[in-house]
């Protein structure tokens, strides 16, 4: 068992590995029962030790999952006392966020949800989950905050099923918000490839909808409980297409990694395995601009490519040319694409052979 180390320790930790900066629950920092006096000494030093390393902090959040008391949900809970003290709860937090410096608020809604169906109506749950949103949004408003929120989907545990299981959902819940501006998506490499889903096509579609306001890197294997292990430690190349993905488009958020060293390390074990997420990252950006700079790639995506025109825009006259042209069905369907090789030279590229 390691040590438990105060968050003053931890952001020193932190400091020595090369770190950006550090992100928090609530009670990470300040314990659920501090006095007003314990909190403001712990934040005090807390922000002393930021200053002392030139870490950040660029993201907050509410533990809103620990305690019993949020055994049926925060938000969703149908207990409506627990649901008013969730609200409360997370203005502290979002105060204590913006105290540190954060400008991104996550939402875990890890206890959203249920075992049975019987227990909860899922659009009575939604429709409380979007109320307690729409809350905190017109507080953070109120108080002047610049400050955005950031949906986290997860399809389960510890619930049996939680609501918003992914980007797709979140994504439809945002758009039926009172101020859905403020309000976009912090996908996890491991929610999603949880269910077996493909993690790049939840970023990209978070992307494509000006939603991808913060992301969780680690690893996972599909099917498994939520492992949270080293950036890249299990798929190299799904982590690649990833990385590439976000240099590409020129995503300029936090790389936050969301990951835990194994049980089996001391704390020099866990500097090793900080550095190794950051070390990955930045191995596979190379391997992205390595991977964009080769001929034989490029030629190859060219040829898949070939042909590729400006979209078809709707008009009757382009309707009636589309549905009088005849296609040569068969030379479609007889057309190679050599993906084969093109996903080959990727794995050359990681390999280093190229």
């Amino acid at each position: 068992m390691r040590a438990a180390l105060s968050p003053v320790e931890l952001v020193h930790l932190l400091g020595e590995v090369g770190a950006y900066g550090v992100n928090f629950h609530d009670n990470d920092l300040v314990p659920i029962d501090a006095t007003a006096a314990e909190r403001d000494q712990i934040v005090r030093d807390f922000k002393a030790a930021l200053a002392a390393t030139g870490l950040v902090v660029p993201m907050a959040t509410t533990n809103l999952f620990g305690d019993p008391a949020f055994k049926d949900g925060a938000f969703t809970s149908n207990d409506p006392q627990v649901r008013a003290y969730a609200l409360q709860k997370t203005m502290h937090a979002i105060d204590l966020g913006v105290e540190c410096g954060a400008s991104i608020y996550v939402f875990w809604g890890g206890r959203e949800g249920a075992e049975s169906d019987a227990a909860k109506d899922p659009v009575e749950g939604l429709k409380r989950f979007r109320e307690a949103l729409n809350f905190l949004c017109a507080y953070v408003k109120d108080q002047g905050y610049t400050l955005k929120f950031a949906l986290e989907p997860k399809p389960n545990e510890p619930r049996g099923d939680i609501y918003l299981a992914t980007v797709g959902h979140a994504l439809a819940l945002i758009n039926t918000l009172d101020h859905a501006e403020m309000v976009g998506l912090n996908p996890e490499v491991a929610h999603e490839t949880m269910a077996g889903l493909n993690f790049l096509h939840g970023v990209a579609q978070a992307w494509d909808a000006g939603k991808l306001f913060h992301i969780d890197l680690n690893d996972q294997a599909p099917g498994r409980y939520d492992q949270d292990f080293r950036f890249g430690a299990v798929n190299p190349k799904n982590a690649f297409f990833l990385v590439k993905f976000l240099e590409d488009v020129g995503y300029d958020g936090s790389r936050h990694f969301d990951a835990h060293a194994y049980r089996t390390e001391d704390y020099e074990g866990v500097k090793d395995f900080a550095r190794g997420c950051m070390r990955t990252y930045l191995i596979l950006k190379e391997k992205a601009q390595r991977w964009n700079a080769d001929g034989e790639i490029q030629a190859l995506l060219a040829e898949i490519k070939a042909g590729d025109q400006a979209p078809i825009v709707y008009s009757a006259g382009a309707a009636s040319e589309l549905k009088a042209h005849s296609f040569d069905r068969l030379a479609l369907g007889a057309r190679g694409l050599p993906y084969e090789r093109l996903d080959q030279l990727t794995v050359e590229v990681l390999l280093g052979v190229r």
